[in-house]
């Protein structure tokens, strides 16, 4: 026990902490990827004078 924290306390941490990390990890990569949106590499095309994106 090291500051009153029990080995039941890290068994409870650890999920949370890779939770945690997964969901910032996955929401950067959301981001990341939000510049991509109909862009002429991505769809092979480029958007129009006035045509709204597809998304």
């Amino acid at each position: 026990m090291v500051l009153g924290l029990t080995k039941q306390y890290a068994w409870l941490a650890l999920p949370m902490l890779g939770f945690t990390i997964g969901w910032y990890l996955d929401n950067k990569e959301t981001q990341r990827m939000t510049m991509f949106r109909d862009k002429s590499a991505l769809y092979g095309r480029a958007l129009k004078e006035g045509e709204a994106p597809s998304w």
